[in-house]
């Protein structure tokens, strides 16, 4: 990780973002110009793969991002002052900004990621605490949750010490300093616990739009039709909570087999909610799961399950 990292930005290998900016040899045109961090040796390799109709794709690389765009900065500027237009100013635009690292969404997933308390020259802006205030977009990592046809059931409530509408309040005032958002050990993304969580305490409710059950069935197919993740969270018989378009972070919370939480249904204000709580101690940096209790199907339409657990099942359903 040492190095990976610089006092403004972190690395991730993997990490791909596209960028339309001023063409390198016309200058009226923009074109797309294609991001990538890749590892080689130990070192990091940036990469930017220039594509413009008309023009064979060209590749360029550098050990910096600075590097890498230096290389398209000064054929653009060079070519700006020759034809009269704006000036450009290379010196004052940073590599980092031009791969997008430095963009505040960015910034937050990538603080989020296990490992990242190894970087000890970068400036943390966010900490381990990058979840979003709006609705988040769908996963595309081709997690189980997914799968069509298979929603999540909702598990007896427990009996905790104070009124349930208490323990709601205090955890929609409390709920973003309980988890953070990272990649999961399970599959795909995952939620963790940004702290120690005690026994029986309410840590997120999983939201999104109330819809009926004869609406959430056209919903799914119309989601398997656009290949899109379905995540969906049934109520009751006649209602399921859709958070695939509008759905906060706790529909990423993987399933296991010997789960630390459970779901439970809470009337507040005549409102049924759907609350994730922990039914033991769960310790700081431990993923968070609970137990899908999918309905069983025939060996045909089986989902493998990867928690890993001492006493997994293999299936999901």
């Amino acid at each position: 990780m040492s190095n990976f990292h610089n006092e403004t930005a972190i690395f991730p290998v993997g990490y791909h973002a596209n960028r339309i900016y001023w063409s390198m040899r016309h200058s009226n045109r923009r074109c797309k110009y294609m991001c990538y961090v890749e590892e080689k040796e130990g070192e990091p390799l940036f990469r930017v793969k220039v594509v413009e109709k008309g023009h064979d794709d060209l590749i360029l690389t550098g050990p910096t991002p600075k590097a890498v765009w230096e290389q398209i900065l000064e054929p653009v500027s060079q070519m700006r002052s020759s034809t009269g237009t704006l000036k450009l100013f290379p010196v004052y635009l940073k590599g980092e900004d031009l791969f997008g690292l430095s963009t505040s969404a960015v910034t937050r997933i990538i603080e989020s990621l296990p490992g990242v308390e190894a970087c000890e020259r970068y400036t943390f802006r966010f900490g381990r605490n990058p979840l979003m205030e709006w609705p988040l977009a769908f996963n595309p990592s081709g997690s189980a949750r997914s799968e069509p046809k298979a929603y999540q059931a909702v598990a007896g409530a427990h009996q905790g010490r104070h009124s349930k509408s208490s323990q709601y309040r205090r955890m929609k005032a409390e709920w973003k300093s309980n988890v953070y958002l990272a990649r999961s050990r399970i599959q795909g993304l995952g939620l963790y616990a940004a702290r120690d969580i005690e026994k029986c305490t309410m840590v997120i409710e999983y939201i999104g739009t109330i819809i009926r059950s004869e609406v959430a069935n056209r919903k799914e197919r119309l989601y398997e039709s656009q290949n899109r993740g379905v995540y969906m969270f049934r109520i009751d018989n006649d209602y399921v909570i859709d958070a695939t378009i509008t759905g906060g972070p706790a529909r990423y919370i993987n399933h296991s087999c010997a789960p630390n939480c459970i779901t439970e249904v809470v009337t507040v204000e005549k409102e049924n909610k759907i609350i994730i709580s922990s039914c033991r101690r769960i310790q700081r940096g431990e993923e968070l799961s609970y137990d899908y209790k999918f309905d069983l199907e025939d060996d045909q339409h089986k989902i493998p399950c990867h928690c890993g657990a001492m006493n997994c099942r293999k299936w999901m359903n």
